[in-house]
């Protein structure tokens, strides 16, 4: 397993000092967040110019893109445009997978496995595994339904979002059977009060140890990608937070 750093720990940065500071934390990995609402590179500025977007990845002095997690705003045929053009930019920078959320929870499940069959098969055109986040307000907020989504989409894998798990609206609920499909990692410290989605490492109750020893028995050997969220409500300086987590998860590994 290796350990990386999404670039939204430093979302108050632009994306190119965002890479800077995760160089200088000894990073050489990293998740890039495609975002269209967010501080970064966005779908629409990949799908207008792909060899652009591939330059900016490449600023990062050492660094190596090694997954994208990318939010689509736009629908129908743009999506499916900018869709493409982010699979692209993923073979042209040799990242081999892409992080997509699944649809609001409550959605035809039977509609989502039609569309992430078509996503998924896009993307293994460019030689690109598709991933979805577990991720509370989608459908994946329920390890049931993640589940049931894995083994209904052909080559669909899982990022695994614990976070949303320890503190989501189905905590109660073992995801054990999820780490077959894990293809991603995102982590942080997650407490189960209010309020406490993200808060200082060693403050909260995520088991490192025990997520990382359930994914070496799946022979895993993939990212554990900090992700650690830039906000501005966050009570703490971003970087000594994003090295305890990487020290802590390098530890393990």
């Amino acid at each position: 397993m290796y350990v990386s750093c999404s670039t939204l720990c430093f979302a108050r940065h632009s994306f190119e000092d965002a890479l800077r500071a995760i160089a200088e934390l000894q990073f050489t990995k990293f998740d890039a967040a495609l975002h269209e609402a967010g501080p970064h590179l966005r779908p629409s500025e990949v799908a207008a110019d792909v060899p652009a977007a591939a330059e900016r990845l490449r600023c990062g002095g050492g660094l190596t893109p090694a997954a994208f997690s990318i939010e689509i705003e736009a629908e129908d045929e743009e999506y499916q445009r900018q869709f493409k053009a982010v699979c692209r930019l993923a073979r042209v920078s040799a990242v081999p997978l892409i992080t997509t959320s699944a649809a609001p929870s409550g959605s035809p499940i039977d509609a989502e496995v039609k569309r992430l069959t078509r996503l998924t098969g896009l993307a293994a055109k460019e030689g690109v595994q598709l991933a979805v986040p577990t991720c509370i307000g989608t459908l994946t907020e329920d390890p049931d339904a993640a589940l049931d989504l894995c083994e209904r989409v052909p080559g669909l894998g899982v990022t695994l979002d614990p976070s949303h798990y320890l503190a989501g609206p189905h905590a109660a609920k073992s995801y054990d059977g999820l780490f077959p499909y894990v293809r991603h990692v995102q982590l942080r410290d997650t407490g189960r009060g209010a309020n406490q989605f993200q808060v200082r490492v060693g403050q909260g109750e995520m088991e490192y140890g025990r997520i990382v020893a359930q994914l070496a028995r799946c022979n895993y050997d993939r990212l554990l990608s900090v992700d650690i969220r830039d906000a501005p409500e966050a009570p703490f300086a971003m970087q000594p937070e994003v090295r305890k987590l990487k020290y802590l998860l390098e530890s393990l590994v």
